[in-house]
């Protein structure tokens, strides 16, 4: 990335943000319901209003879903060749890489995300999905069962309808795309609805899938909070599927939701604690650290799949923590719009309200701080938080078992292999897990052991689009990414044929 930071300060400033909607290939500014005509989006780079964005509630979500299912019922999109589906979402990608750098800006802007993560990671991560499943889209085969020689069977795989997708604002692009692609390569059509946090960047996705050459009615946006357009989409009737990702409290609503409504299957990639083990053998306990620390620092710590849980043999848990507290002090945390910031704001008041509540309750339930738990550059406005670790946590006690979603880090010891898979497992969730071996056998028993959807071994958060994503137990149900991503946003139909 060749823009310095005086650049992306004045890109900063010139830079107009979508207000409206995004519903049937236009933008709509209805006003809203329920006296809400609008929200102010707040950078937590500054604490400073970036805009105001129209309001969604259940009359514009009903917009949405009617635009979505006409185009799913009467519209060219379903009936396409895969291979024409397949140009337009190539297409997609070519021009999202064409405005990376805005939607990489907006992202920063309204999350407070380092400017060189979103542009280098999210908005790569974006381009490659839509590349990925533009690519699979005429890739997928039917079958015919052999049967008895005077039948014929035929199993389709077909677009299960109109898609709502609910996505956080963590990664606001990144999950949409794992929503948004694999839907329209199978011929759904779709409702986004953002985080009232994160709208921006979403919208201006939207805009860009119509100017890309998807037909109207085919992605529609909508912005507002989830009690009320996030109720709307989950309860609506004419919606066939909700995609969720975002906490587990939240993910029991949208189950309740499509019970009392159509009983709509309902995919959740939801919360995570998750354990990173250090055992004595790792082929390097100094990358072991440096990773420990980029894991659970890495976007404020703002992600589901953070390894927040430090679990490491008492024989190398000084040398070990000791790195990771050193490469936490050592970190830039900072504006997020300068390209050498590592670590930026977190996502408002609010939350950094939430992420200091749950270091006082460890500090007063016997936590040692190693380092961090103050709030930095208050005197910009933005939410600053210092990368924070903090051992001797009992095994009881809320660090260890709720999901922070921040930079805070618990660290563990313990003295055997098992003990430390009932550790790692001691947990309601199970999204991902780390582990550090040379031994290749324990290698493969203990990832067989960890209950969880993703284990890296001598690594974290690598992968690419092949290969599935997804949690057991209380992270949720369903996968992203890969191929298999197509399971949720299709049906099986079976066509039986007397010959």
């Amino acid at each position: 990335m060749d823009i310095s930071y005086e650049d992306w300060l004045l890109r900063a400033h010139a830079l107009r943000h979508p207000t409206g909607h995004h519903i049937d290939g236009r933008e709509e500014v209805p006003g809203g319901t329920q006296g809400k005509a609008d929200f102010a989006v707040v950078s937590p780079r500054d604490g400073k209003e970036l805009t105001r964005v129209a309001d969604a509630g259940e009359a514009e979500v009903d917009l949405a879903v009617a635009a979505a299912r006409r185009a799913f019922d009467h519209g060219p999109w379903p009936r396409l060749a895969p291979a024409e589906r397949g140009r337009i979402l190539l297409g997609f990608a070519d021009l999202i890489e064409e405005r990376r750098a805005d939607l990489a800006l907006t992202v920063t802007l309204e999350v407070g995300k380092p400017i060189s993560d979103a542009y280098g990671i999210e908005l790569r991560a974006l381009v490659h999905t839509f590349r990925y499943y533009g690519g699979l889209a005429d890739k997928l085969t039917d079958e015919a069962p052999h049967t008895a020689p005077d039948a014929l069977a035929l199993v389709t795989r077909e677009p299960a309808g109109v898609v709502g997708a609910v996505v956080p604002w963590n990664f606001p692009l990144t999950l949409a795309g794992w929503k948004i692609a694999p839907a329209l390569a199978a011929g759904c059509t779709v409702v986004l609805k953002p985080s009232e946090l994160s709208p921006l960047s979403a919208l201006l996705l939207g805009r860009l899938g119509t100017e890309a050459g998807l037909p109207d009615g085919v992605l529609n946006v909508v912005a507002g909070d989830g009690p009320t357009a996030g109720r709307a989409l989950g309860l609506h009737p004419g919606v066939d599927v909700l995609a969720f990702t975002g906490s587990t409290a939240v993910g029991r609503h949208f189950l309740r939701y499509a019970a009392d409504s159509n009983l709509k299957r309902v995919w959740l990639e939801l919360g995570g604690k998750s354990p990173h083990i250090v055992l004595p053998d790792a082929p390097d306990l100094e990358q072991a650290a440096a990773t420990a620390a980029w894991g659970i620092f890495f976007n404020q710590g703002e992600m589901c799949t953070a390894p927040s849980r430090l679990l490491v043999h008492s024989s190398v848990a000084d040398r070990v923590v000791d790195a990771v507290v050193q490469r936490a002090q050592a970190l830039k945390v900072g504006d997020p719009l300068d390209p050498a910031t590592e670590m930026g704001a977190l996502a408002g008041e609010a939350h950094l309200a939430k992420v200091l509540g749950h270091i006082g309750t460890g500090l007063a339930q016997g936590a040692r701080l190693r380092t961090g738990g103050v709030r930095l550059h208050e005197e910009t406005g933005g939410t600053y938080l210092a990368p924070t670790v903090f051992d001797r946590v009992g095994r009881d006690a809320r660090l260890a078992r709720e999901e922070i979603f921040g930079p805070v880090l618990s660290v563990f010891t313990f003295d055997t292999v098992d003990e430390a898979v009932e550790l790692a497992n001691d947990t309601e969730y199970g999204l991902a897990a780390g582990l550090w071996t040379s031994n290749l056998s324990t290698a493969h028993q203990v990832s067989r052991r960890l209950r969880a959807g993703t284990v890296w071994v001598n690594c974290y958060e690598e992968g690419d689009l092949t290969v599935p994503f997804g949690g057991m137990k209380q992270s949720g149900n369903g996968r992203d990414k890969s191929a298999h991503a197509l399971e949720k946003y299709t049906e099986l139909k079976t066509t039986w044929i007397q010959l």
